[in-house]
């Protein structure tokens, strides 16, 4: 049986108790935790760093961090986000000069390493780098702004990195962000979908009142998973 993650993105949380609502997602049986950093430059927003994350795992978090930068350049702020404890790293290729340098980069400090596609952005950049990559991120919105609907076209783009990712025989998680919710998260893990990121569909649902408060939500995410297939 496929090991679904769900991977709530903090981006709609409530910053001014940051720690405890990504205590009480973990609690009620979330898997990761989705950073996403926007720069003002590359996105037309701007949101976090790597102090943020930093203070996560200060705070005692132990669960896995997925920091999607949406930055340019993105190499300078690897190291930081890689010694501020993040796990996964994942970037635009539109973002890097050299994408094979960066992956690189990304694995020698420790992490694991990602590649993400706009709508728009064909999946060739695949072509000669699957062997350094542990993620591909697939964008069923336009970065950089949260509570956007569900571009379809993401659906054939999974299909194909699927594909691509059981042709290469390689252990690479494949990723979805973006309009993501109990309604659709079933038809999207039937493309072979394996993590999922949400955020207004998570913490947009103004029910962290309590270390249960996002059991319904995560249990409904749960139950359309364990259709998958049937």
């Amino acid at each position: 049986m496929t090991d679904y993650l769900i991977a709530p993105s903090i981006l709609s949380a409530d910053f001014a108790r940051l720690g405890e609502e990504v205590d009480n997602v973990l609690k009620s049986g979330a898997d990761i935790v989705h950073f996403d950093v926007m720069d003002n430059h590359y996105v037309p927003n701007l949101t976090i760093g790597p102090l943020v994350c930093e203070a996560l795992r200060k705070h005692g978090v132990t669960a896995d961090i997925d920091v999607h930068l949406m930055v340019k350049p993105v190499d300078r702020i690897v190291p930081d986000f890689a010694a501020a404890g993040a796990t996964y790293i994942t970037f635009h290729p539109e973002a890097s000069e050299h994408i094979d340098r960066t992956l690189q980069l990304i694995r020698n400090e420790g992490c694991k390493a990602g590649l993400v596609f706009n709508p728009a952005t064909p999946l060739s950049h695949l072509d000669y780098v699957m062997d350094k990559i542990d993620m591909i991120l697939v964008m069923s919105v336009n970065p950089g702004f949260g509570g956007q609907s569900f571009i379809p076209a993401a659906m054939d783009k999974l299909r194909e990195c699927k594909q691509r990712i059981d042709a290469s025989g390689y252990d690479i998680r494949l990723e979805i962000d973006g309009g993501v919710k109990a309604e659709n998260i079933r038809e999207v893990a039937e493309t072979g979908c394996d993590t999922f990121v949400a955020g207004s569909g998570i913490f947009g649902k103004g029910v962290a009142t309590d270390a249960n408060g996002y059991d319904t939500i995560l249990k409904a995410f749960r139950a359309e998973l364990a259709k998958v297939g049937r």
